[in-house]
């Protein structure tokens, strides 16, 4: 059998390299856990949109009864495919960047990190994952929030998709700035969020790992990642309602306008007190637990499947 040419062996290497394969775990874990719980994150993206006027949706099966009966089995999943293509490249990002500042953190000598190095290499990752994706999570929530029937505003005929949704928002809501509206408040929560995420994720991993052992079981995994997910998520949760408010802010169907995420939060305590910022807390903690869960135990198969640690 001939051997391959120098140039094949050196794309062959690296696209086996361990990078790639965290970004492929990462892409896929993302894809997975996303899809699994599409139709509460449509939700909460929903309750948390809603302005201080009578709210159309209320409720977790109220609501779900009314994206079936509105949109059927579309409604349930409105958005998913902008999700699916910005969770990928985030999630992917995301792990593999916090396996990279993991490496670049270690202390000479050491095994592991400690707990501030492990904070940082989290923080460092949402920020770079956010900051490649943010555009497509625009869009997404634009999606989600479109085809609703918030207020009297009804439900467009025809719905333009992603990328005529991102052309709309480039052309006439202020070019690339309107394309990265709400992202400081969105960094500003996805740093400890991401951070305080992985980093209980592997305390509780560490703790549920058999003496013998070099993992715990499937359903410890789980577990760990429901417990690290709905922690993370709560102590960060206003600031994601800051970032979809000022994400949609402007449309028509919502009803309230923004300068800057200070007036969001101005306004949405003044209207609707401290509760306006946790609007949606119910069908997150819903949708934090799996997702997080599967997104976990995807990425480890995934970095076992690939032969990568």
């Amino acid at each position: 059998m001939p051997k391959p040419d120098p140039a094949t062996r050196a794309w062959k290497e690296r696209l086996t390299a361990p990078a790639i394969k965290h970004l492929l775990a990462g892409g896929v874990a993302g894809a997975v856990s996303r899809t699994v719980v599409s139709p509460l994150e449509r939700m909460k993206i929903l309750f948390q949109v809603q302005g201080p006027q009578p709210a159309s949706y209320q409720g977790i099966f109220p609501t779900l009864a009314k994206m079936w009966r509105e949109e059927g089995m579309v409604g349930l999943l409105r958005g998913n495919g902008t999700n699916v293509i910005r969770i990928v490249p985030y999630s992917a990002t995301q792990f593999a960047a916090y396996e990279k500042y993991k490496r670049l953190l270690l202390e000479e000598g050491k095994e592991e990190l400690d707990a501030k190095r492990r904070l940082t290499a989290g923080a460092l990752a949402g920020v770079t994952s956010v900051s490649c994706t943010y555009p497509l999570d625009i869009v997404r929530t634009r999606l989600s929030v479109q085809s609703a029937s918030i207020g009297s505003s009804g439900t467009p005929k025809k719905l333009p998709g992603i990328f005529l949704t991102m052309k709309l928002i480039y052309k006439t809501e202020g070019g690339i700035y309107a394309l990265y509206r709400g992202l400081s408040p969105t960094l500003m929560g996805v740093a400890p969020y991401v951070a305080l995420n992985f980093h209980s994720y592997e305390v509780l991993r560490k703790f549920f790992t058999p003496e013998n052992k070099s993992s715990p079981s499937v359903s410890h995994k789980l577990l760990c990642g429901a417990l690290a997910g709905t922690f993370a998520q709560t102590i960060t949760y206003p600031l994601d309602v800051l970032r979809r408010r000022m994400q949609v802010t402007g449309m028509k169907a919502v009803g309230y306008h923004y300068k800057s995420t200070w007036d969001a939060l101005t306004q949405v305590i003044n209207q609707e007190g401290i509760r306006g910022l946790y609007k949606g807390m119910i069908p997150n903690y819903l949708k934090v637990a799996p997702a997080i869960s599967v997104s976990f135990v995807t990425y480890e198969a995934c970095k076992d499947f690939l032969g990568v640690s």
